[in-house]
């Protein structure tokens, strides 16, 4: 199985295009493809910093999981339809081409999101505080990201700290345990096409 550690302190913030906050790509395949359009990755997971309210770029085709991970969260009006993302550590699925508005709830936010391009890839976000398995394999890729305080891979002693992140491929279904003091998000990433 193949390991990529993804260290938070090496990405790049990008400023979205409507100035209310910012971005940090974490993983994507193809590799690099922040600020790009859908047709341009068949997923991508980010790391964003919500400064204002406002609108969300519409992703037409994309399927979206957004998670609350740091502030008093927000109200997601999708589509016309209210939902409150207030509880941290809790995803949310939704329409990537669904018309968004975002309402912050008492300030400034952190959120973690994955999209994936439908009939491509199937997106799984789950959520661990405690000791957890992982395992890849031919078709599927599993990306963990350490939300809140740290983790340790224990076959490789890979250590991770708040929003470090790795990457497993290529494997063949063997489990790999991994240790946790806080919060860890396993998404996992299946190739349909």
């Amino acid at each position: 199985m193949a390991t990529e550690v993804l260290r938070a302190a090496r990405r790049q913030a990008a400023p979205w295009k409507n100035g209310g906050g910012v971005t940090s790509e974490v993983a994507a395949e193809p590799a690099g493809s922040a600020g790009s359009g859908p047709g341009d990755f068949d997923w991508r997971v980010s790391v964003a910093e919500v400064a204002d309210s406002g609108p969300f770029s519409a992703f037409d085709g994309v399927d979206r999981i957004i998670t609350l991970v740091d502030g008093d969260g927000m109200v997601l009006t999708v589509d016309g339809v209210a939902h409150t993302v207030t509880d941290p550590y809790v995803p949310f699925a939704f329409p990537g081409g669904a018309r968004t508005e975002c309402a912050l709830v008492g300030g400034p936010i952190t959120d973690f999101n994955v999209m994936v391009r439908g009939g491509a890839v199937a997106a799984r976000v789950r959520i661990a505080r405690e000791r957890v398995e992982v395992a890849s394999k031919p078709g599927v890729r599993v990306l963990v990201v350490a939300l809140a305080g740290s983790a340790v891979l224990s076959r490789s002693g890979v250590e991770l700290g708040c929003l470090d992140a790795v990457l497993l491929s290529g494997g063949d279904g063997e489990a790999a345990e991994v240790g946790i003091d806080g919060v860890l998000a396993v998404v996992t990433l299946t190739e349909l096409a």
